[in-house]
Order: C-alpha cells, then sequence, then structure tokens
C-alpha cells in the first residue's frame, strides 16, 4: 500500500514523509474534577484504519474533539500531519463525520454538498462526491425532509468533500441499513487503499472486527488496548465455553468453578469466560453435570471488549469517580 504525498499546506511536509498522521503526546483533558482523557499517547499512521472502541464514558468523543481542534488539551501536545490540529484543517488534511451538531436546513442535499467543495482547498466535483456517498438519488432533498440513515450519508459526503488524508468518523453507519453499511465501507477501502488514513469510533463491535486493521480500547479517559483486532482478542487471556444443561441451574456452584472470568446463564445456556478453559470445563464434570451442546472456543471482539473494560474498570478502582464523565460532559 503506498502513501499519498499530498502537501500539507501548514508544514510544507507530505504525508508520506515519516512524519506521523496523528501523534497524542500524555494528553490530559479534564472537566472539573472528570478527567475525561488522562495520559493519552498514541500515533496513527498512513494508510490505516483504525477502530476506537470504549464504553460510554471512556474519553472517545472529547479525544476525537481534541484531533480535531474542538477541544484544548489541559496538558501534552495534539499534532496532526506535525501540525495544529487548526492547521491541519486549514489545509485540507482532515474531513471529519460528527454525530453532534444538526445539518443547515432549508436548503438542498446537494446545495449543502456543493457549499462543502466550495469550502474546501482540495474539493472534488459535486457529481464525484454525490455518487461516492451514494445520495445522488435524493440530492435535491431538502435536508431537513431526510432519514436518520439518509442524513448519515449526507454527513459522510461532506467529510469527503475533498481529497483529505485524514478521515475522522464519529459512529459513521448509525441508521444505516445492511446494504448501505456495506457500500459505506467498500468506499472507505477505496479511501485507505489511496493511503489515506480512516480513525472510526463505534459501538459496533462486529464492525470493528471487519473493517479495522488496528483496534484501540479506550477506558475511563485511558488507552487500555492497542493491536489488531487478533492481537485484542489475545489479549484478553480468556476463552469462551458455552453449553446447556437440563433442570435447575446451581449459579453459585458454577460461580465456584476454577479460573472462571465471566458467567452467564440465559434459561438452559451457560456462557463461561475462562482463563484456563481445559480446567474449568474438567471442573464442569467434576460436579455432575452433564453439558449438552459443549463448545469452547476464542473470544470474540465483543466478549474480549468487555473482558478488557471490566478488568481496567476493577484496577482503576477509584481513582476516576466520575468514569462516565463523558456523559456528563455531554460527550461519550
Amino acid at each position: 500500500m503506498t502513501a499519498t504525498a499530498t502537501t500539507n499546506g501548514a508544514t510544507g511536509r507530505t504525508a508520506d514523509s515519516g512524519v506521523p498522521v496523528v501523534a497524542f503526546t500524555d494528553v490530559n483533558k479534564s472537566y472539573g474534577a472528570v478527567h475525561a482523557v488522562a495520559g493519552l499517547s498514541l500515533e496513527l499512521h498512513p494508510g490505516e484504519t483504525v477502530a476506537l472502541l470504549g464504553p460510554n464514558g471512556a474519553g472517545k468523543s472529547t479525544a476525537l474533539d481534541l484531533l480535531l481542534g474542538l477541544k484544548n488539551a489541559d496538558r501534552g501536545s495534539v499534532r496532526v500531519f506535525g501540525a495544529t490540529p487548526a492547521q491541519a484543517i486549514a489545509a485540507g488534511q482532515v474531513g471529519a463525520m460528527l454525530q453532534s451538531g444538526g445539518l443547515m436546513e432549508e436548503v438542498t442535499v446537494r446545495e449543502l454538498v456543493g457549499l462543502a467543495c466550495d469550502l474546501h482547498p482540495k474539493a472534488y466535483p459535486v457529481d464525484q462526491v454525490l455518487a461516492a456517498a451514494g445520495i445522488t438519488d435524493f440530492a435535491s432533498r431538502l435536508v431537513d425532509k431526510l432519514s436518520g440513515g439518509q442524513e448519515q450519508r449526507v454527513r459522510f459526503a461532506l467529510a469527503t468533500a475533498g481529497a483529505n488524508d485524514l478521515i475522522v468518523l464519529d459512529e459513521p453507519t448509525v441508521g444505516m441499513d445492511v446494504g448501505a453499511r456495506q457500500a459505506f465501507w467498500a468506499t472507505m477501502r477505496g479511501q485507505v487503499d489511496q493511503g489515506r488514513t480512516v480513525l472510526f469510533a463505534t459501538h459496533y463491535l462486529e464492525e470493528a472486527d471487519a473493517v479495522a486493521d488496528r483496534v484501540l480500547v479506550m477506558n475511563r479517559g485511558r488507552l487500555i488496548a492497542d493491536g489488531t483486532a487478533a492481537e485484542i482478542k489475545a489479549r484478553a487471556g480468556a476463552r469462551r465455553i458455552t453449553f446447556d444443561l437440563e433442570g435447575p441451574i446451581d449459579e453459585a456452584a458454577l460461580r465456584a468453578l476454577p479460573h472462571l472470568v465471566g458467567l452467564e446463564v440465559t434459561g438452559p445456556t451457560v456462557r463461561i469466560r475462562s482463563d484456563d478453559a481445559d480446567a474449568t470445563t474438567h471442573a464442569v464434570y467434576g460436579l455432575g453435570l452433564y453439558p449438552r451442546n459443549l463448545e469452547v472456543a476464542g473470544l470474540g471482539l465483543e466478549q474480549a471488549f468487555l473482558a478488557l473494560t471490566e478488568g481496567a474498570g476493577a484496577s482503576a478502582g477509584e481513582q476516576t469517580a466520575a468514569g462516565t464523565g463523558d456523559d456528563k460532559a455531554g460527550k461519550r
């Protein structure tokens, strides 16, 4: 994959010059006593598709706001292509699709997208942007008459109105049907194939597993995991055991099983997370139980995510009393 050599007007550097696309260095941001981002350090590089995951209150939206220059860090440095966020955005290096903020009303989709193209330093033709976002069919419709999924696609068009080297997406496929999601990610793969970097925050963990080549997990304002989806699953250090039991289920006995990390009982079905699946399964039989439909498998990204964030929350204890601070500050 070859990165594009797009000039950064703010710094004179190009996107493939070796300068990180994004560099957070010991970044901190608080809202009063709430530590929304705490000591965040990371780098993004050309041609990456990066998923940003975390529970509500993890600091994801605050981190995106800092990246886009919508907030200023209390301490630490945020650089985009070696420049400040404001400089990189002014140079046409960054496109963003955010959930916050409404769309302009009483204008058509074409007029709104046309305005975005007019304002972009490296704009694409309006018809090209409409087609790439899949919104040509309703380009003459008023923006305030659109469905939620259509609004999302318009936001995507605004984020890709020009040749950005970094595209930042906040919950990009919310409200889209399956076909629209598939078309959306096909378009984004085309962007990455041209050397662009895509950073997206999402609650759809299966989506992150399918399309991201790197996953960042935040919890309580801190980065607790950074790697491929496979590495994140392996780091969770547990396997999933699923089976059915007949008759009454003694949950207390199951919770006493060795190497238990998590337990969920739904009707006759028992789901266990264990850091030694062989020993736990052996102990199930030792209880005199006869599990049916027994399956032992590695954790999916969703289960690994839960294991990591639960573990981080337990280790953090009370050090961040307002762990849902992003929510309290109106952010995720």
